[in-house]
């Protein structure tokens, strides 16, 4: 009944929300190392019921990007206008002053500390939802994670750790739970082997491209150490019986990682209806194959994966 209420509240401030204008407003959630965390919530006024709140975190390899750009626009009004509370954040960038000399072992330090940094913006900024929830109408049982490349892998991850019992997702509210994550071209980073689940996720949107080589598709790790994509992800939440949409699309890049936010802004909007609000534990594979396709590289190296995202000019 509660699901079947929710659901309603959901269609009632959509309908109500065709006409309005969707608020930004912007607060600062904390201060990690000297830096300002600022998030802008997205939402339109609505009844009394409390609202699924939808956390995105932006893409750039964890060397730039931004929380509000316009890039991003289309995809935080159609969630507010559909009732959900959108909260785009800031994190920090722990590859942004990479020296030019690195060499692999220091990579993998420089990008288990970014990935971990992330994270670990994106509890604090939970909890910040979380204590701002009765004020903003938001219910703490429908708080969903979502993002693009970069905010994809930190999203992934987020999760993942949470499952794990990682000593840093203690600082979030005791028995809390994301209620879904939507990952556009994202990917687990591990040091320590091939990642597994220790408890049954969230349910997870899952988008790539096969001829991603900016984040490996399926993997790319040297002596356990590296990223584990999309197809890893979806083939380990099959074998635990856990809810997933795993959405490929055969010879794409890494367009993926934003255009699935407008193109298939509905396939996430049917995500959240079927798999957060009413808890259907589906496992969906959809693959795209487009006619006539250019066919191109499905496997790159660990080495390919850098030069791509971090080659020096």
């Amino acid at each position: 009944m509660k699901k079947m209420l929710l659901y309603v509240a959901m269609l009632l401030i959509a309908s109500v929300a065709v006409g309005q204008e969707v608020d930004k407003t912007t607060f600062h959630y904390a201060t990690h190392q000297g830096q300002e965390l600022l998030l802008d919530r997205y939402s339109v006024e609505g009844g009394d019921e409390a609202r699924p709140c939808m956390i995105f975190a932006f893409g750039g390899g964890f060397v730039g990007g931004q929380r509000d750009h316009e890039y991003y626009s289309i995809y935080f009004d159609r969630l507010a206008k559909a009732g959900i509370v959108v909260v785009s954040i800031d994190y920090r960038l722990g590859l942004k002053d990479l020296p030019s000399d690195i060499g692999i072992v220091g990579m993998i330090g420089k990008m288990q500390n970014a990935v971990t940094i992330a994270v670990e913006d994106i509890y604090c900024a939970t909890n910040f939802v979380v204590a701002n929830a009765e004020s903003w109408g938001v219910d703490t049982s429908k708080i969903m994670l979502s993002g693009s490349s970069a905010g994809a892998i930190a999203s992934l991850q987020a999760e993942w750790m949470r499952c794990n019992g990682d000593e840093r997702a203690t600082v979030l509210p005791a028995g809390f739970r994301y209620a879904g994550v939507v990952s556009c071209a994202g990917a687990i980073f591990t040091a320590h082997g091939k990642p597994k689940f220790d408890t049954v996720p969230a349910p997870m949107l899952l988008f790539h491209g096969t001829s991603d080589s900016n984040v490996p598709y399926n993997k790319a790790s040297v002596m356990g150490v590296g990223f584990y994509g999309s197809k890893y992800v979806a083939k380990q939440l099959k074998k635990i019986d856990a809810p997933y949409y795993f959405y490929s699309a055969e010879y794409v890049d890494h367009i993926l990682a934003g255009t699935p936010l407008w193109e298939r802004c509905d396939l996430i909007l049917q995500f959240i209806e079927d798999y957060v609000i009413e808890g259907r534990p589906y496992q969906q594979e959809c693959v795209e194959k487009r006619v006539g396709a250019e066919r191109r590289p499905t496997r790159f190296t660990v080495k390919e994966y850098l030069s791509t995202n971090y080659k020096r000019k």
